[in-house]
């Protein structure tokens, strides 16, 4: 061991003269290559369950650095749960990964994708279950490029569903409902119109357009001429607009009304 002598300092450098360097690190990466590995670092696989719609739920599945803090994450995630599972696994970067789904009849997206170890403010879904909202529980499994499985999880849903979709209800509930189900959505949101207009807040309207746009129901346009709109002119104009445009419209509304203020929505007979 010896102390190295400076041969010149500035404001932003200290430039010293090495006269033998270790070859350690060039073997090693040339080694590295030769044998195509690489060393895996440690991640993690969070799960958000977003709103259901229309009786159908995303299961959203994120593949991220072990160092990234959930909480960050979950910020992002707005009105999506967060479902706490062990997650901690091992994945190489560059890598492809796949998720798998017990039951297999569950769609999901994409097929694969490489593993990148991306850091930011930006965290988006790695993939996309897409469940119905009868489903108790799923068994979630994620493999790597060569079909060896890396993480694994029974995923136990129940509880994570609003109440009012899941469940065993009295047989006089259960037969209110279906015959609530009977009923067009349109013509649900048309026998309530005017109790909707005297009793929505303002607030409530403006949360009912941002879901109706982010759920494709309405565009930016038609978002922003009813937003400036006051109170009562705003409820007339987002109900008469969703019903004109069907059934599954007014279903997101409804389903969006119920997030949104459950308390009107169960006194309006929408929930």
């Amino acid at each position: 061991m010896s102390i190295l002598e400076p041969l010149q300092i500035t404001n932003t450098h200290v430039a010293v003269e090495v006269l033998q360097l270790s070859g350690y690190g060039l073997i090693w990466d040339i080694v590295k290559r030769f044998l195509n590995t690489t060393i895996p670092i440690n991640g993690q696989v969070l799960l958000f369950l977003r709103p259901p719609v229309l009786r159908h739920c995303v299961l959203d599945v994120f593949l991220l650095p072990g160092n990234i803090l959930r909480r960050e994450v979950v910020t992002e995630q707005e009105d999506a749960k967060y479902i706490k599972i062990s997650s901690d696994c091992h994945l190489n970067v560059g890598h492809s990964y796949s998720v798998h789904c017990e039951p297999e009849d569950f769609a999901i997206q994409p097929e694969s994708i490489k593993f990148q170890s991306k850091y930011g403010r930006n965290f988006h879904p790695t993939f996309e279950v897409f469940l119905t909202t009868n489903t108790e529980r799923v068994t979630l499994m994620v493999q790597d490029q060569e079909g060896r499985q890396v993480w694994k999880r029974t995923v136990h849903l129940t509880g994570y569903f609003p109440d009012s979709r899941r469940g065993s209800l009295p047989e006089e509930v259960e037969e209110n409902v279906q015959v609530e189900d009977s009923v067009p959505a349109q013509e649900r949101l048309f026998s309530v119109r005017t109790e909707f207009i005297n009793r929505v807040s303002d607030p409530a309207l403006n949360q009912l357009l941002d879901k109706l746009l982010q759920r494709g129901v309405i565009n930016d346009e038609e978002m922003q001429s009813a937003r400036i709109k006051v109170q009562a002119e705003k409820a007339r104009d987002i109900i008469d607009m969703v019903r004109k445009k069907g059934t599954r419209a007014s279903s997101v509304l409804i389903d969006a009304l119920r997030e949104v203020d459950l308390c009107i929505s169960t006194e309006l007979s929408l929930s």
